[in-house]
C-alpha cells in the first residue's frame, strides 16, 4: 500500500487543526504523512501512533489547571503550529497544537513509518530505516524528521515542517486505544485510553519508549 501511495498529496489546511475535538484528530492523524524539509531536504513518515492531551482539565498536559509559561504558551495559539520541547534533557518531542486560541490542546506524535529521505533519515540516526528503532517512539520519529527546537511555533500550513493526506484510512477495528506513556503522575488521567496506534503495524513504540 505504502510503495503505490500517489504522488499529488494534499496538505492540511489550517482549518483541519482548529476542530475542538482532540481525541478525533488524534485518531483521524493515524495515516497522515509528516514531512520536513530542512537545508533543501525532505523527509516524512507515516504517523503510526499518537497521543492525545486535553487542555486545562487534563492532568496529564503541561497546560493543566490553565498553566503558562514561557513553554506552555505556544499551546495556547490558534491550532495549527508545532510544539517542540525537550524531555529528560535529551530528546526533542514533536507535538501539534489543535483547537481555537485559548484552548491549549494537543497531539504528541508517537512514531511514525519512514515514507520519503529515508537515507537522510538513516544519517540522522545512523541505522537503517528497516529497523524499528529509527523512528519508534517520539524522540526517535522526531530526531529522524530532524526536528528541534528551532521547529517549535512553526505553521504547520508552511513549508518547512507540514502534514498531508495521502488517503490512508483505517477502520475502528484497526486502532488500537491504551493509556498514555509515561504519565503517571497525572492521577486518574494516566488510566485515559488517550494512546493511539495502528494495530500490527512494527514501527509502533513500545509502551515505555520515550
Amino acid at each position: 500500500m505504502i510503495e503505490n501511495l500517489q504522488k499529488s498529496p494534499y496538505k492540511l489546511p489550517f482549518s483541519y487543526y482548529l476542530n475542538p475535538d482532540v481525541l478525533f484528530l488524534a485518531k483521524d492523524l493515524l495515516g497522515k504523512l509528516l514531512y520536513t524539509q530542512i537545508d533543501g531536504k525532505i523527509t516524512s513518515g507515516i504517523i503510526v501512533e499518537t497521543e492525545a492531551y486535553f487542555g486545562i482539565q487534563d492532568k496529564a498536559s503541561h497546560a493543566y489547571g490553565g498553566r503558562r509559561t514561557n513553554r506552555t504558551e505556544t499551546m495556547y495559539t490558534n491550532g495549527g503550529v508545532s510544539y517542540v520541547y525537550l524531555c529528560y534533557g535529551i530528546h526533542y518531542l514533536f507535538n501539534i497544537v489543535t483547537s481555537v486560541e485559548g484552548e491549549p490542546h494537543a497531539i504528541l506524535i508517537r512514531a511514525i513509518e519512514p515514507f520519503e529521505g529515508k537515507e537522510i533519515m538513516e544519517e540522522r540516526r545512523n541505522m537503517s530505516s528497516s529497523k524499528v528503532a529509527i523512528s519508534a517512539g517520539p524522540g526517535s520519529a522526531a530526531k529522524a524528521l530532524g526536528i528541534d527546537s528551532s521547529f517549535n511555533k512553526k505553521d504547520l500550513t508552511g513549508d518547512e515542517i507540514w502534514i498531508e493526506d495521502h488517503g490512508i484510512r483505517y477502520d475502528e477495528e484497526e486502532i488500537g486505544a491504551t493509556p498514555r506513556v509515561g504519565v503517571a503522575y497525572a492521577q486518574e488521567d494516566a488510566l485515559l485510553p488517550w494512546r493511539f496506534f495502528i494495530k500490527g503495524n512494527k514501527y509502533v513504540s513500545k509502551p515505555n519508549k520515550i
